[in-house]
């Protein structure tokens, strides 16, 4: 609903819209469909997605981590790309441990993500 909302807005270019777990409560079709969404509306503003869905994380130009580092609790962010990017979609997608059949459906993601950029440039 958001990301529709938001899309319909006539907001000009260069406007930076901040999505928080827009895909709560969703999954499978639904979270695809709201990562193509998002991407569509990555085109034309800066989108900044949370999300714990790898189908929607897939979507994004940029992936980045939030992880909790040492002791003490604090957290740092770190981008993912290429194999690492594989292996947190793995991760997403598996929950405890990555499996070669999750790294397999990470890479489909990846790459039906990438293909459908590509056919809707």
């Amino acid at each position: 609903m958001e990301v529709v909302l938001a899309a319909s807005s006539g907001r000009s270019a260069g406007t930076t819209m901040v999505f928080d777990e827009v895909d709560a409560g969703v999954g499978g079709r639904a979270a695809v469909q709201i990562g193509r969404r998002l991407a569509r509306l990555a085109r034309s503003h800066q989108v900044i997605v949370v999300t714990h869905l790898p189908q929607v994380a897939a979507y994004a130009d940029v992936h980045l981590v939030v992880d909790t580092i040492g002791r003490d609790g604090a957290s740092g962010v770190r981008r993912v790309d290429g194999e690492d990017r594989v292996a947190e979609l793995a991760r997403m997608l598996a929950g405890l441990g990555e499996s070669d059949s999750a790294r397999a459906h990470a890479r489909e993601l990846l790459e039906a993500a990438r293909a459908e950029r590509i056919a809707t440039a």
